[in-house]
């Protein structure tokens, strides 16, 4: 059912759109052979052809192409086996050429749709209109002199791939989670690094408002959005000041916005142009860009596995709880990290991975995100190695120690770096199997408990847990759980 947010004359429904803009993982420029690294001095990776000096001739970069169709690939869309680039002609101090060459009617990928899962368990379908690529301008540099305005060239030329979806989403929630999706899709696909932080993923985020059923309405563009709450944050601010203003007897102008943070708001910032104010033509320096059908099929078999996949295999081949599988794909580096443990404990105990997948999978979102979230760092910046994780499990597995005491390990490792051997053979921490010390001891426990005995042969069955951790408390956790369980219940319902 769609949502409605209620203004003081009625109901009003909200249609929101994305323009994601992508940067292509490559080594050189879409144009030139220019680097592209981040972070390089200004203007220190510019070419003849991205500073647009005269009679410099662009050429394609084979790579960016291949990146593009990965993307138009793992979005499930239309590859065009031609596809058209095309000059998009507007004036900033950044943009040396004057013109930007993208793609307008004939792109590199059309049509198709994504999946995106919603917090109330519920999925949608969102459409993607199309993937073009097209190349970055430079940056504008406002605050290195105090009347001056720099410009720096590195970005100038990048290869982008923008991806605009179909008005298809209705809420704040709904653009957030198509956002995190199609970065979840860039990432893994491989074709961009989807680091916000650094610009290399942005949407432009087109939002109007409408009664319901009728007819779109005037919509706005804020550029540059760098957050996925930043996105909702947008949505919400433009719906309430659209319907506002409405309501006041105003009209929505056709305009582009910027975002205040600080705010939370947005703010004019020009004009909305139309595709005939960019005069648009073919670029005449560039032929159509033209593919065989062999070739994408190429590309598609060599293809990753995508976070859906790998969390459908997950739950159906590692018997992981869904839950357990959207934390682990949510972000390839924890779906590569929980993986690679998962074989190096297989190895280590030579026990299989349908056996295996649970225990890990519940170490890593429970024990080890905990205390990475503790720490403030990322799953890159862990600081227990993958052979010192899967010894600790291989403790555990093998009986050596008990779930509790490998909690108790597991911190000492993050404080000492010391491997989980070493400290259970230091601290004395193996877990006690003696049948028979653990059966006098569930011997003394019974006999100072009489009253509590009686009650459990009396019915009430649930005093069975205060027995087992009277047991462990007595060992200090270390009596193996399965051993105190085999022996205590026959002597309680004795």
């Amino acid at each position: 059912m769609t949502k409605l947010f209620p203004g003081a004359t009625g109901d009003w429904e909200a249609v929101i759109g994305l323009e994601i803009h992508a940067q292509v993982i490559s080594e050189a420029k879409l144009f030139s052979g220019a680097a592209t690294a981040y972070g390089a001095e200004p203007n220190s990776q510019v070419s003849f052809v991205c500073s647009a000096q005269p009679g410099m001739l662009p050429v394609i970069n084979e790579e960016c192409v291949r990146q593009a169709i990965r993307t138009g690939l793992a979005m499930g869309c239309k590859i065009n086996l031609r596809s058209i680039f095309d000059r998009k002609n507007y004036f900033y101090a950044d943009l040396p050429q004057g013109y930007q060459i993208s793609q307008y009617l004939d792109p590199i990928v059309g049509e198709g749709h994504v999946a995106i899962d919603l917090e109330d368990g519920s999925t949608k379908e969102i459409g993607v209109e199309r993937l073009h690529l097209e190349q970055d301008a430079g940056k504008s540099m406002h605050d290195q002199h105090p009347t001056m305005t720099y410009v720096d060239l590195n970005r100038s030329g990048v290869a982008l791939m923008e991806i605009v979806s179909k008005p298809d989403m209705r809420t704040p929630e709904e653009a957030a989670a198509y956002f995190k999706k199609i970065r979840s899709i860039v990432r893994y696909a491989g074709t961009c690094d989807g680091n916000m932080e650094q610009g290399s993923m942005r949407a432009d985020v087109n939002v109007s408002v409408r009664r319901p059923g009728e007819e779109f309405g005037t919509r706005t563009e804020t550029k540059n959005v760098n957050s996925i709450r930043y996105v909702m944050q947008v949505v919400e601010s433009e719906i309430r000041r659209q319907i506002d203003l409405i309501e006041d007897g105003g009209t929505v102008d056709q305009e582009t916005r910027l975002f205040e943070v600080a705010t939370g708001t947005t703010r004019p910032m020009r004009s909305k142009e139309e595709a005939h104010d960019y005069r648009y033509f073919p670029d005449p320096d560039l032929l159509p860009l033209e593919f065989t059908q062999e070739f994408v099929d190429k590309l598609a078999e060599d293809m990753p596995e995508l976070a859906d996949a790998k969390k459908k295999r997950f739950i159906a081949d590692l018997h992981i709880t869904p839950y357990n599988a959207d934390v682990l794909t949510a972000e390839k580096e924890n779906a590569d990290y929980f993986e690679t443990l998962l074989a190096a404990t297989v190895e280590k105990t030579g026990k299989p991975v349908s056996e295996l997948g649970k225990l890990v999978s519940n170490w890593v979102t429970s024990d080890l995100f905990g205390a990475l979230k503790k720490l403030g760092k990322s799953i890159g910046e862990n600081p227990v190695s993958i052979e010192h994780a899967a010894e600790l499990l291989g403790l555990q597995v093998e009986g050596t120690i008990s779930g509790r005491i490998a909690r108790d390990v597991f911190e000492i490792m993050i404080e000492t770096g010391d491997s989980p051997e070493k400290i259970v053979e230091d601290k004395g921490l193996k877990q006690m199997s003696d049948t028979g010390e653990i059966e006098t001891m569930i011997d003394e426990i019974l006999a100072a408990n009489a009253d509590k005995v009686e009650e459990y042969r009396g019915g009430k069955d649930k005093l069975f847990g205060f027995f087992v951790g009277q047991v462990m408390k007595k060992t200090q956790g270390k009596a193996n759980p399965q051993v105190v369980n085999q022996l205590l219940r026959p002597k309680l319902d004795g």
